[in-house]
């Protein structure tokens, strides 16, 4: 009953903050970066911030969370109140790394640190370099997660998905609340947007999905790389872009639409479409995961299927340089 009722909190929700942005003109403006031509809401991450809150409480108060992942999780609230203000006041670059810094080190220290890291035939326990790892990892997802959320219905998209992965791998019924949560705001932005995300919900679900993949790596080394295998579509696109820009001498932190899924809209595809191959990518990953007994042998085969979609959009849409 409160995983409905959670459902309809982050519906109405959205709908009402939809409403309201309308209201006060707080649209997001079109600028390089934007994938969309009309002026759209934003600030739709607060129903899915508000509503994760209110469940993780209620898991909390009945039991059914672990306390060290409840304190992990519970800390991503911090970040995703200030990147509220960044999107209503546009804080500086610097306010919002010395945020996620902080975000990132607390939430590691609540979740107890990461343990060891595992290659299969070499692994790495010392606590300076796992949790170094750990604390990287926490701010590389939470940036590119928000750089994935371009397109209508594309993040949405993915946080269910790792969701209801979570679910079927793992179990717990924090899955359950992070799915619902997102899915009541995604009616709103999935096709022809009503209403964005923005960074109040991008950085938050970048921040959580970092917390599972800390916090399940910790119960036994090769979740690591299971999570990191559920999450490649986004990270690899990020990372890519992130490194062949800086390959062409840009200036990373000027606006772009570079990323691979933003090259696919350039070359033709509606946001639909992007986003439901999306879905189809990430259902051929999660059954490699589950099906293969080796994770090893998983993820070399959702390298090579990734690498080959990247190859594809480079024929369809090349990446240009400087522009």
């Amino acid at each position: 009953m409160i995983y409905i009722v959670l459902l309809v909190l982050s519906y109405s929700l959205t709908y009402f903050i939809k409403n309201y942005a309308i209201k006060k003109s707080l649209v997001a403006a079109i600028n390089e970066r934007s994938s969309h031509t009309v002026p759209t809401p934003h600030g739709g991450g607060v129903a899915i911030a508000v509503t994760w809150c209110i469940g993780l409480v209620y898991l909390w108060v009945h039991d059914l969370i672990d306390d060290r992942l409840f304190g992990a999780l519970a800390t991503g609230l911090i970040i995703s109140v200030v990147s509220f203000l960044d999107d209503l006041y546009e804080l500086s670059a610097k306010t919002r790394l010395v945020t996620q810094a902080f975000v990132a080190a607390l939430g590691l220290y609540l979740l107890g640190g990461l343990h060891e890291v595992s290659f299969g035939i070499v692994e790495v326990s010392n606590p300076l370099l796992t949790n170094l790892f750990a604390f990287i990892l926490i701010i590389w997802y939470i940036n590119l997660f928000n750089f994935l959320d371009g397109i209508n219905g594309y993040a949405g998209a993915e946080a269910v998905f790792l969701a209801l992965a979570g679910f079927v791998l793992f179990g717990g019924e924090h899955f359950i609340v992070l799915g619902v949560a997102v899915l009541g705001f995604l009616f709103w932005n999935w096709n022809n947007a009503k209403i964005f995300m923005g960074d109040v919900g991008s950085t938050l679900l970048g921040y959580t999905i970092a917390i599972f993949t800390l916090y399940y790596a910790n119960i036994k080394s090769e979740n690591l790389w299971i999570w990191i295998a559920l999450f490649a579509p986004f990270w690899m696109d990020a990372t890519i872009t992130l490194i062949r820009r800086k390959l062409n001498g840009e200036k990373l932190s000027q606006a772009h639409k570079k990323h691979a899924y933003q090259r696919l809209t350039q070359a033709g595809w509606s946001h639909y479409k992007v986003t439901n191959m999306l879905c189809v990518v990430n259902i051929v990953v999660f059954t490699l995961i589950f099906l293969l007994p080796n994770i090893a042998i998983a993820f070399i085969l959702t390298m090579i299927l990734l690498l080959a979609i990247m190859y594809y959009i480079e024929l369809k849409k090349p990446f240009l340089s400087r522009k």
